[in-house]
């Protein structure tokens, strides 16, 4: 299996990026589309454990939509062969001081690259 071919690296950044920006601007439509459509799909979240894309579109559309701005720091993308991808990342928060911990899985479906498993976590800097 190739990890990290380049073409692959650049169509996962993309993809995440994507979800960061739609993600800091409560773009909903946009977060949705970029979870996989399925049961099988996990979210664990700060204070929440979702699983299966109706609970994690119910989270969306239910969460504020205020405080959303964050820095990242520290992302790390590794690809394994055509298909699968993880991406990691801490952020931060103004006036936050604990270190945000966020990781997916993503995989190449029918429809594009697609988040299969989130994780997001806080830890004490």
């Amino acid at each position: 299996m190739d990890i990290n071919i380049p073409t692959i690296v650049a169509e996962v950044t993309e993809a995440f990026n994507r979800y960061e920006q739609a993600l800091v601007s409560n773009d909903v439509t946009t977060l949705d589309r970029l979870f996989w459509t399925s049961e099988h799909v996990i979210r664990y979240g700060q204070t929440e454990n979702l699983h299966g894309h109706e609970e994690i579109l119910a989270f969306r559309r239910s969460r504020p939509s205020q405080g959303l701005k964050r820095g990242l720091r520290k992302t790390v993308i590794t690809t394994f062969g055509h298909d699968f991808a993880t991406a990691n990342t801490e952020f931060t928060k103004p006036a936050q001081h604990r270190v945000g911990r966020q990781s997916h899985s993503w995989a190449r479906l029918e429809d594009g690259w697609r988040i299969v498993a989130a994780h997001v976590s806080w830890m004490d800097e």
